[in-house]
């Protein structure tokens, strides 16, 4: 029996997702990454259906429900779901804690640094107006449904190069042609 005491370790292994949808409380859905695929309007469908089965949950039931041939894990950080959907067999305890790091990722990001220290709670607008970024992180975090990276340094790094670099492009378009 192989005994895995560090959660990146984990991380890396066990999940396997087949899409992450963030919506806020009224429904809005606010970012979507899938890695199977469907047709737009099934997505759409499935979309409606899940928002309305996890907004219409008592937030004192558990975060982990049955859907179809899959099982939907959510947390609700702030104004805004992270629902990820798994396998009927995959962990909803470590899906839980996928959803978590990408929060504390996005929240490093961003520079809510109260939110790092105490209670991790990214911020819905910085989702809606810098939704490219949030998905920059996602995939800097996941790659085809399952975890590539688990450090937070290595991702931030990833995405201080990544503005860095369009930072430069900016100035380089900007300076006047001779």
């Amino acid at each position: 029996m192989i005994l895995i005491t560090d959660l990146e370790a984990w991380l890396e292994v066990l999940v396997e997702i087949h899409f992450i949808l963030l919506f806020s409380r009224q429904g809005k859905l606010r970012l979507q990454k899938w890695y199977t695929t469907l047709p737009e309007k099934e997505k759409k469908k499935i979309v409606r259906e899940i928002v309305q089965i996890v907004l219409s949950r008592n937030q004192k039931t558990s975060s982990f429900v049955d859907w179809k041939d899959l099982k939907l894990v959510y947390k609700r950080y702030a104004s805004l779901y992270f629902c990820c959907a798994i396998e009927d067999q995959d962990n909803e305890l470590l899906t839980l804690e996928v959803v978590h790091r990408y929060v504390e990722l996005l929240d490093r990001y961003f520079g809510n640094v109260w939110n790092i220290l105490f209670f991790c709670q990214v911020c819905e607008l910085d989702i809606i107006f810098n939704f490219e970024k949030a998905y920059f992180i996602l995939d800097e975090f996941i790659i085809g449904g399952e975890v590539q990276d688990t450090s937070k340094r290595s991702a931030v790094k990833a995405m201080e190069d990544s503005d860095m670099l369009q930072e430069t492009v900016e100035e380089y378009m900007n300076k006047p042609a001779f």
